[in-house]
């Protein structure tokens, strides 16, 4: 017979303990599932909210005064089908050929990044020189720079194998190389591209075995970095002072106050798909950097954490698909790629919730589209591909 006292305990901690059980269980499912078929299906899913929310989003305020609804979808459709055969092309590419494009790629990234900065060749919004115009369609050449470096330093820290181990050989010459990128960068000027930039290199160094206290100097010098670049400028130190409360919410702050307006009406299960009233000039950007908000005030806390727990599960296939890769340089990519677009998305929502200032950072796969979407794309293609040749 079981005494009360031991049947109380075992009562008291059997739903938890059956709880832990079963989630156990259900990710021990998920991990038969091949990882090709994650990978499609999580990617697949993203950018079925991407095309329904920046449709929503799009459809209010002075682009349906302006007859610009379909304008704004039609140009995220374009630049979706172009990702989509980016994505195609990365997932099929022998990854020798590609290490062997890599150095000319770099270099090519280096002038088009001097080039946009020259006036009349680069486009400026908003007092900042990011873009070229190439048949009426813009594109960013730092979006670009972020996917070059990737695929460059997992290509020279492949080379190095063991050797990284030792500081000097894996700081040279990638570090060097991105300080030159993350210049030319901050010259047009662009903050949240530097930091993404940043992130890549860390992640790229980290997973290649860089000793921690190396990586650890590296990380404080960047967030010094960043931090001097924040207070440095006249509209970056305004978004800060919003963010520590001390900004004008009209000013700096009208776009985070009002996106955790959106976020508050939406409660927990939203005002309905389509439904939200951010986006009629309420809320400047909702189709892009200030997607999630209109997510969670159409589909609420739960639509917003369904697209968290997406994002999550990207970063758990890409990190098993890397522990699983034989192939040193396809392993750097996939683990560094997996950590890049979960920290951007981070970094998203984060500042629309009031966690972090707000940097510009669009929601992967689902802002609306441009350069980063098919940037993005190529490399969970090679993520694809990766998971392709893992028996």
């Amino acid at each position: 017979m079981t005494s009360p006292r031991s049947s109380t305990r075992s009562g008291s901690g059997g739903r938890p303990a059956g709880a832990a059980a079963s989630f156990r269980a259900r990710l021990a499912r998920l991990g038969r599932v091949p990882p090709l078929h994650l990978v499609l299906g999580v990617t697949g899913v993203l950018l079925l909210v991407g095309v329904v929310m920046v449709l929503s989003a799009s459809a209010g305020g002075r682009t349906v005064a302006d007859g610009m609804v379909l304008t704004v979808f039609a140009r995220h459709m374009i630049f979706l089908v172009v990702g989509i055969a980016a994505f195609a092309v990365g997932m099929v590419v022998r990854p020798s050929w590609l290490r062997a494009w890599t150095p000319i790629l770099l270099i090519a990234c280096v002038a088009a990044l001097v080039v946009v900065l020259i006036p009349g060749i680069g486009e400026v919004r908003g007092g900042a020189r990011r873009w070229i115009s190439l048949g009426g369609f813009t594109v960013q050449p730092g979006e670009a720079a972020k996917v070059i470096v990737l695929l460059w330093g997992a290509h020279v820290l492949a080379l190095r194998g063991r050797a990284v181990r030792l500081a000097r050989y894996a700081v040279l010459p990638l570090v060097p190389v991105g300080l030159l990128m993350a210049a030319l960068l901050m010259m047009q000027p662009a903050l949240s591209t530097t930091v993404a930039l940043g992130v890549i290199v860390l992640a790229l160094l980290y997973f290649a075995g860089t000793p921690l206290g190396s990586l650890a100097a590296m990380c404080g010098g960047a967030i010094a970095g960043a931090a001097v670049l924040g207070l440095t400028s006249g509209y970056r130190r305004d978004r800060i002072a919003s963010f520590l409360g001390a900004g004008d919410d009209l000013g700096a702050g009208y776009q985070s106050r009002q996106a955790l307006l959106s976020l508050a009406d939406g409660g927990v299960f939203g005002a309905g798909l389509g439904q939200g009233r951010a986006k009629w000039d309420y809320l400047p950007n909702a189709a892009n950097d200030f997607i999630f908000a209109v997510i969670g005030e159409e589909l609420g806390l739960v639509g917003g954490l369904l697209v968290l727990s997406l994002y999550a599960l990207l970063a758990w296939v890409g990190l098993r698909i890397a522990a699983r890769t034989k192939d040193p340089f396809l392993r750097l990519t996939t683990a560094a790629t997996a950590t890049w677009v979960v920290v951007q998305a981070a970094m998203n929502v984060g500042y629309v919730v009031g966690l972090l200032p707000v940097t510009g950072q669009q929601l992967p796969l689902v802002s609306a589209g441009g350069t980063a979407l098919v940037s993005t794309l190529f490399l969970l293609g090679l993520m694809a591909n990766a998971a392709r040749r893992i028996r």
